[in-house]
C-alpha cells in the first residue's frame, strides 16, 4: 500500500510553498488537496485558473516530491437551485485544468444531498435526485474525457450513491472509463448498517472493486446513536475485511489517512501496515 494524507488533516492553512514543505517533512508524499481549506496565499475562485497559476504549483510541488492522489473539489452536485448546481458544476470543471496541470491523479467529489444547504432529505434517495446527479455528472465527465482527467467518486450513506448497489447503477449509466470511485468504507455506514459492515465492504468490492482507484481511511464509534469518525485503531471498523480486499484486489493502491494527525500518522500507517501483512489467503 501506498499511504498518504488529507492536507488540511497534515497542517493548518498557510502558504502554497509551505504547505509543501510541510508535506516534505512529515515524510508524506501523496496528498488529497482541497485548495481553499490548505492555501491562504492564491485565491482559487471560479476564474482564477490560468497555464502559469498551474505551472508555478506544479514546480513548486516538483521541488519538494508532493504528489496529489486527490484534487478535492467536494461539491453538491444534485443541488436543487439550478442556478447554484451550474456554479458547483463549473467550479468543478475548472479544477479538473488545474488536475491535468499539476499531474492530480483525480478530482473528487462526493455526491451530494437533494438540498440547497447540504441539509439530510429523504429527497435525496429519489429517482429525482439520482438523475439530478447524473445530469451534473455529464456534465462534468464531458469535460473530464476531452481534458484526459478522471473523476474520482465517493458514496455516502447519507448521500444520492448511498450505497453499493447504486454506486454500480452510477457507473453504467454514466458508462465512462474517466470514472473511478473513490472508496471509504466508514462513509458507506451509519448508524442503522454498522453491524453489517463486513457484507457492505465486501460487496461494494465484488461490484465495483475494478474501478475502486482511491481508499480514505478513518475509524468510527457510536456516541447517543450516531455514527461519529474516528482516530485510525480507537473505533469500531473491522480493518481485516477492509484491508484482505486490498491485498487480493488492489494492490499498491493509495490509501488517504483521514482523522490522523502529524502527530499520529507514522504509527497510524505502522498500524495498518502489520494487519495487512497478517493477512494470508484462506
Amino acid at each position: 500500500m501506498g499511504f498518504g494524507m488529507r492536507g488540511h488533516d497534515l497542517c493548518s492553512k498557510r502558504s502554497f510553498e509551505e504547505f509543501c514543505i510541510a508535506v516534505k517533512e512529515l515524510g508524506v508524499t501523496d496528498v488529497q488537496l482541497a485548495f481553499k481549506k490548505s492555501i491562504t496565499d492564491i485565491k482559487f475562485d471560479q476564474g482564477m485558473y490560468s497555464p502559469g497559476l498551474g505551472n508555478y504549483l506544479k514546480r513548486t510541488m516538483d521541488r519538494y516530491g508532493v504528489h496529489v492522489a486527490v484534487l478535492g473539489c467536494y461539491i453538491n452536485p444534485t443541488n436543487p437551485i439550478e442556478s447554484k448546481r451550474q456554479a458547483e458544476v463549473a467550479r468543478f470543471i475548472e479544477h479538473l485544468k488545474y488536475a491535468r496541470q499539476i499531474g492530480a491523479d483525480m478530482v473528487g467529489t462526493e455526491t451530494g444531498r437533494f438540498d440547497p444547504k447540504l441539509k439530510h432529505n429523504p429527497a435525496t434517495y429519489t429517482e429525482a435526485g439520482y438523475q439530478l446527479l447524473l445530469k451534473s455528472m455529464r456534465e462534468i465527465v464531458s469535460a473530464a474525457e476531452k481534458l484526459g482527467v478522471i473523476v474520482g467518486v465517493e458514496g455516502v450513506a447519507t448521500h444520492t450513491l448511498y450505497c453499493p448497489e447504486m454506486m454500480l447503477r452510477f457507473l453504467r449509466d454514466i458508462d465512462s472509463p474517466n470514472v473511478e470511485v473513490i472508496m471509504d468504507p466508514v462513509n458507506l455506514l451509519d448508524e442503522k448498517n454498522y453491524k453489517n459492515q463486513d457484507k457492505i465492504i465486501d460487496r461494494a468490492f465484488e461490484l465495483y472493486g475494478d474501478r475502486i482507484s482511491v481508499m480514505h481511511i478513518k475509524d468510527f464509534k457510536l456516541e447517543d446513536g450516531q455514527l461519529k469518525f474516528e482516530h485510525i485503531g480507537d473505533g469500531l471498523l473491522n480493518f481485516n475485511t477492509v484491508l484482505r480486499n486490498i491485498k487480493f484486489g488492489k494492490p499498491h493502491i493509495t490509501m488517504l489517512l483521514e482523522c490522523s494527525t502529524p502527530q499520529r500518522y507514522h504509527s497510524d500507517c505502522d498500524y495498518l501496515q502489520k494487519i495487512y501483512d497478517s493477512i494470508t489467503e484462506e
